[in-house]
């Protein structure tokens, strides 16, 4: 390309929407802060509202700037993509809540995020709990390799609240900053491309695919090839159900015309025509089929998880045998789904495949050579060895148990009645009452009832008897106490307060 040709590219090029992903802890707050952004940052479209989750949308900030999120369950178009080699992120926020700190899944994340080479941020979530202490993460995160600036790195971070929306605007606007430093820019002139971030087979419609477009302008009529299909692209739709004759960069969109479901994390281009979109799925489909036979299409329901495992095994015989087995166990809370399976020893493809896909390797009766002994440490893929076939698949059940989000019990301590209302500053109210059964302890959650009906929640923060700070009162003792709460609290209403437990689900 010579010097003036390089010019006039770079003229036509144009600044376009970050693509964001959010990752971290599975119960540290990521659906909870999209949820809250999407809530609060999107105006609902007079033709049809939100009416549709597509696996990614797009908000719009007070300055007219666009963030495009990608939102997936469980970030499975991510991973996906990322085990194609794809790049769909411009930037990741890893979420880490105030309150707990460091998780196994928040080490996971920043492993993810440093092998696509993502700009990224932290958010401090939950810091509007009173045990939030973001300080104290700080240096965790040091340990794994993630400098802050207030550490004199060079990872920015933000405390928010997905509750209160606390820093959410801070957040949006360091993500503004982090794009703006990226220089990201596309050119509208160029042939549409992009990448497949959800698809499905529905009833209704036929074939629809999520896309994101990452080069180009995408338009009605255009003839798209995929790595596994290809079709005239007959209807645009944004995430709002908003339709559109032509999509920009980093717009994402649901599509409809594809002959056939492609997979999550394939790219996609705009060819000539449709005789030349066809030759090319075709000419691509055998190259790359071998690459991601393993990336079917799962649709999840709503709350489910997902397993992903590798299954090695010394012959087909056996290896169908635990199949079949894995099959009977039940999918209703977790989807098991077998990435690949294959006989013989495990080799460093297996090894590379599980690390890119994020899945453990569940072999019976084959060995691993000493010579891929690094090589397993270096990506950190997990591999489990089985003599005996029961004993594969009880560890393979526990593998999903361990997705499933444990059980909230509530053990209830005491109740008691309100007697007076002392004073009420926003969300802290201080009062008076006297405990009627059980006991009333200082930091407990309480459950607020009003004629007998549940009316909210809230937390006992401080606690006093004969002017005193105590830890608890018992039955038939006057008290007085400081509760947070979002609900109005009037004399004649109830406390109960209890503590949580968590309890391990098992399928």
């Amino acid at each position: 390309m010579t010097k003036s040709q390089k010019n006039t590219l770079k003229n036509k090029l144009e600044t376009r929407p970050p693509v964001v992903v959010v990752l971290g802890h599975v119960d540290h707050g990521k659906t909870s802060i999209l949820d809250y952004i999407k809530k609060t940052k999107v105006t609902a479209k007079e033709a049809g509202g939100i009416t549709q989750h597509i696996g990614a949308y797009q908000i719009e900030t007070a300055e007219g700037k666009k963030i495009t999120f990608i939102d997936t369950p469980g970030h499975e178009a991510f991973s996906a993509m990322r085990s194609r080699g794809a790049r769909v992120a411009d930037i990741a926020i890893l979420v880490v809540a105030a309150d707990e700190g460091i998780k196994p899944q928040t080490k996971e994340a920043i492993s993810h995020i440093k092998k696509a080479g993502l700009s990224y941020l932290v958010a401090f979530n939950k810091i509007d709990k009173p045990e939030a202490n973001p300080e104290r993460i700080k240096q965790a995160l040091a340990e794994n390799e993630v400098f802050l600036e207030s550490y004199g790195g060079q990872i920015p971070s933000v405390n928010v609240s997905a509750k209160t929306g606390q820093g959410i605007d801070d957040l949006l606007e360091m993500i503004l900053l982090l794009a703006e430093m990226e220089e990201l820019t596309y050119n509208p002139a160029a042939p549409a491309s992009g990448v497949v971030i959800e698809s499905n087979l529905d009833a209704r419609k036929g074939v629809t695919a999520t896309l994101l477009v990452k080069e180009g302008a995408l338009k009605t009529k255009d003839a798209i090839a995929t790595e596994s299909t290809f079709g005239p692209v007959k209807n645009i739709k944004t995430w709002q159900g908003e339709n559109l004759s032509e999509a920009a960069a980093s717009t994402p969109i649901e599509v409809i015309g594809l002959v056939g479901v492609p997979f999550v994390g394939e790219t996609w281009q705009v060819e000539k025509n449709i005789e030349e979109a066809e030759k090319k799925s075709a000419r691509k489909k055998e190259i790359e089929e071998p690459k991601r036979k393993h990336l079917e299409v799962v649709n999840l329901e709503e709350g489910q998880k997902i397993l992903n495992i590798i299954l090695k095994a010394d012959a087909i015989g056996t290896l169908e045998a635990i199949r079949q087995s894995l099959e009977a166990i039940g999918q209703e809370k977790v989807v098991l789904r077998i990435i690949e399976e294959s006989t013989g020893e495990i080799s460093d493809h297996d090894i590379q495949l599980a690390s890119s896909a994020g899945a453990p390797i569940f072999s019976f009766r084959v060995k691993l050579k000493s010579a891929l002994q690094d090589l397993v440490e270096r990506e950190g893929v997990k591999i489990k060895s089985f003599e005996i076939i029961y004993e594969l698949i009880q560890s393979v059940r526990e593998g999903m148990g361990e997705l499933l989000d444990p059980e909230i019990l509530k053990n209830k301590l005491g109740e008691m009645e309100i007697l007076a209302i002392f004073k009420i500053d926003g969300r802290k109210k201080i009062i008076g009452g006297r405990v009627r059964d059980g006991l009333i302890q200082r930091g407990a959650k309480v459950d607020i009832f009003r004629d007998g009906e549940y009316i909210g929640d809230g937390r006992i923060t401080q606690l006093q008897h004969d002017k005193k700070d105590i830890a608890e009162v018992g039955k038939g003792k006057e008290c007085g106490l400081l509760v947070e709460s979002d609900q109005e609290i009037k004399i004649g209403d109830t406390l109960e307060n209890y503590k949580e437990e968590k309890r391990k689900q098992t399928l």
